[in-house]
């Protein structure tokens, strides 16, 4: 069957703007790649000779404060990465090379529909390798105060099931709770944009996040209102959005889940926090082939054993 086959992209695609923490610009190009190469970014000097590769899962993420930050022991590759993994993860792309010629992935609209127009452009093909899955095959949850994360198994896909609550009156509690797949992702996740509180501007600045942030990429809060003159694109906007970070965020197993993921207010923090757990218990996942119920032997994309990451309070 077609759709148990690994997909890759027809053709490459480009994408340019500033990084929503950074406020410095980059381009970035997503290329066609060979079955399990699993997504991979390379760092490219402004002659576009390449400086540094990475594969993009668990072991490579190395901060999660307001963002995925992607990187190795000699530093970050790149940081923001979250919108552009969901937008490959929601749509079924197994495998991508992605080109970046600054410190951050663009924040376009703040959403990962920029990625989605980006992916359509270029199009998406099967190969002839069998799709694999990570399989999980029991319940696993870190929690800290407020914030709790869950994986456990589930037969029919990848569920997502996202809670948060904000004590501010256009937000309040929202959850949102679907089974992933290509036409629920456009439909329902990916235009969802990044939120953030005008209360929060001053300390964010001065950390040296937000520097990019404005109304054209982020919805922002002040106390009683939506302050971005276009209101919301859906009325539970916010949780969307957790939503969006969570695809992201859990795509970094490597592979297609086949589990279902709860979050409760939660964030990058958490949702690394959790997969981080999972795949340092061996006896809690599997890899599976499309169609076989088998183990697949030999495969070497994922450690045996990881060490979670000591885990603290879960940030936007």
């Amino acid at each position: 069957m077609r759709a148990g086959r690994q997909t890759t992209l027809r053709n490459s695609a480009t994408l340019s703007g500033i990084g929503v923490h950074s406020g410095a610009p980059a381009t970035i190009a997503l290329y066609p790649a060979e079955p399990n190469t699993g997504i991979v970014f390379v760092r490219v000097g402004p002659d576009g000779s390449p400086q540094k590769e990475l594969r993009a899962d668990v072991r490579s993420v190395c901060a999660t404060e307001f963002a995925t930050v992607l990187g190795d022991c000699d530093g970050p590759v790149c940081a923001t990465a979250e919108h552009v993994l969901a937008a490959l993860f929601g749509l079924g792309v197994d495998n991508a090379v992605i080109e970046i010629d600054g410190p951050e992935v663009p924040i376009m609209d703040g959403s990962a529909e920029g990625y989605v127009e980006a992916i359509d452009r270029a199009g998406i093909v099967f190969t002839s390798a069998v799709r694999r899955y990570l399989k999980v095959l029991k319940p696993i949850a870190v929690a800290n105060g407020r914030a709790r994360g869950e994986l456990r198994p589930y037969s029919f896909g990848f569920r997502v099931e996202t809670e948060i609550e904000f004590a501010h009156p256009h937000i309040g509690r929202q959850t949102i709770a679907f089974d992933l797949d290509p036409m629920t992702f456009r439909r329902d996740v990916s235009r969802a944009r990044t939120f953030g509180f005008m209360s929060d501007v001053s300390r964010l600045w001065s950390a040296g996040y937000a520097l990019g942030a404005s109304f054209e990429n982020t919805v922002v809060l002040a106390e009683d209102r939506v302050l971005n003159p276009e209101g919301l694109r859906f009325g539970d906007e916010f949780v969307r959005h957790k939503a969006l970070d969570a695809i992201g965020d859990l795509s970094l197993v490597g592979l297609p889940l086949l589990g279902a993921y709860r979050s409760v207010c939660g964030g990058h923090k958490l949702n690394h926090a959790t997969i981080s757990t999972l795949i340092a218990d061996r006896s809690a996942w599997t890899v599976v082939e499309a169609g076989d119920a088998q183990t697949v032997r030999g495969h070497a994309d994922l450690p045996a054993a990881y060490p979670a990451p000591v885990f603290g309070p879960a940030v936007n």
